[in-house]
């Protein structure tokens, strides 16, 4: 008998009209749109956070091999065969000595020095902008992600000024989707956005530090080379 009742107060029970996906439903294509760029941006911000993350926990952990290894091998070409192949301290290594050599096969007036510190700067250049990779994607959804889900929001009140022009009445039944379309768009604007710009920021401070590091180990190897010409080991 209990359960007789339930079953039958249950199904009596009017249905929520008000939740996220009758409020999208109701938004229809533009709604689900603007929703379907925003979980692209999401997905894309944290693919690219967890990917530097990994690239530059790699390229510091590498940094401790250079400390403890590097530097005491009897030659720098003995010293680059115990870096990582295909890292950035071993990809400035390998350029210092490519420049070195070519630098003693030319025969113009060039000096070893400027040779060298061009060669290095352009390595150096090209290992800056593999790290900055990405974060321009981050700085853009942090600053537009808002601004999509507002879009969502104007237009989800939009809709609820038409329902109340239509009805000529405000009643909740009428007005409860579209603002509650608004809301939810802004909520994931935000949610969106506020990931990708803390994402951003702290990603752009430890690429400082790496170059920093990179900087700092440039310099070392221009001054080892020009001060002892040969050092390739050879």
């Amino acid at each position: 008998m209990i359960t007789e009742i339930l079953t039958a107060a249950a199904s009596e029970a009017p249905k929520n009209q008000f939740g996220f996906i009758e409020a999208m439903q109701q938004g229809g294509l533009i709604a689900w749109s603007i929703l379907a760029v925003m979980v692209i941006m999401s997905v894309g911000s944290f693919y690219i956070l967890i990917t530097k993350y990994l690239e530059q926990a790699k390229i510091l952990n590498q940094w401790k091999d250079v400390k403890a290894n590097f530097w005491k091998a009897p030659t720098m070409a003995d010293g680059r065969n115990k870096l990582e192949k295909n890292s950035a301290w071993r990809q400035l290594v390998d350029d210092g000595l490519a420049a070195e050599e070519s630098h003693g096969k030319m025969t113009d007036s060039l000096e070893a020095h400027d040779w060298m510190v061009g060669s290095l700067q352009r390595s150096q250049d090209t290992i800056n902008s593999k790290l900055s990779g990405g974060l321009p994607f981050l700085a853009s959804v942090g600053a537009t992600a808002p601004f999509v889900g507002l879009l969502g929001t104007v237009i989800g009140i939009y809709r609820a000024l038409i329902n109340i022009g239509i009805e000529g009445s405000a009643s909740i039944d009428k007005v409860a989707g579209p603002v509650g379309e608004a809301l939810i768009m802004t909520a994931i604007g935000l949610l969106v956005a506020v990931p990708a710009v803390l994402g951003y920021n702290w990603l752009l401070r430890r690429n400082r530090t790496l170059i920093e590091q990179l900087r700092y180990f440039t310099g070392d190897i221009e001054q080892y080379l020009i001060g002892n010409p040969g050092a390739q080991g050879k």
